[in-house]
This record gives structure tokens, C-alpha cells and sequence, in this order.
């Protein structure tokens, strides 16, 4: 499986942003999808998680209310959407997918993308 995220940038704080991840997999809705971030000089976060229908959904404390999480699985896709941007949700943000449940484990994904950039502006 090959990820590819985009869709971050430089906002300003309250603004938002939705990042997408692209994903090639021939049976993408089997996978649970994830999205993580890593901030300069801290280790990996989970951000937000997707089951394989897009039923069941979980979130970090840190964003709840604020980010949801998405996909289209004819699309083989899943959407990141941010709101309210916080200079703390700077990072780079990386999606992941793993045959596992609703994981906010890292180790729980497999197939990892190269991420993307969000930087948030005071």
C-alpha cells in the first residue's frame, strides 16, 4: 500500500485546513486508516483514526471538536479535516493504514505516507 498526503500549509491561527491522503491499494476499504503528527522535537502523535467502512471514528483529546476524520472508499481516500487551527497543531502530518481496529497506536499501522507540512501562525 502507497500513501501520499497533502493538502497542508501555512494558516494562521482559528483558520482551517483539510489534508487528504491518497491511498493505491487494490482492497483499501480493508484497512483502518490513520492520521499522526510529529512536531519539531517531539516524538510521533495520533491525531485521528477511521475503521475500514468509515463508521467509527476516533480522535485525540487534544482535537476533539476540532478535526474529523473522513473517507471515501471508492475513492481510496481519507480527509483530515481541520478546524480552529492552534500554533500547538504545528507539525508534519502523516497518514497510516493497518489491518487492525481503531488503533491510536502507531504500531498498530503498517503503511505509513511521507506526510505533509502544517504550519499554524499566531
Amino acid at each position: 500500500v502507497q500513501l501520499q498526503a497533502f493538502g497542508g500549509g501555512l494558516v494562521q491561527a482559528g483558520d482551517s485546513l483539510r489534508l487528504t491522503c491518497a491511498a493505491s491499494a487494490r482492497s483499501f476499504s480493508i484497512y483502518a486508516m490513520g492520521w499522526f503528527r510529529q512536531a519539531p522535537g517531539k516524538e510521533r502523535e495520533f491525531v485521528a483514526a477511521v475503521n475500514w467502512s468509515g463508521g467509527t471514528t476516533y480522535l485525540a483529546n487534544s482535537v476533539k471538536g476540532r478535526f474529523t476524520i473522513s473517507r471515501d472508499n471508492a475513492k481510496n481516500t481519507v480527509y483530515l479535516q481541520m478546524n480552529s487551527l492552534k500554533p500547538e497543531d504545528t507539525a508534519v502530518y502523516y497518514c497510516a493504514a493497518g489491518r487492525t481496529h481503531l488503533s491510536g497506536n502507531p504500531i498498530s499501522y503498517n503503511f505509513w505516507g511521507q506526510g505533509t507540512e502544517v504550519t499554524v501562525s499566531s
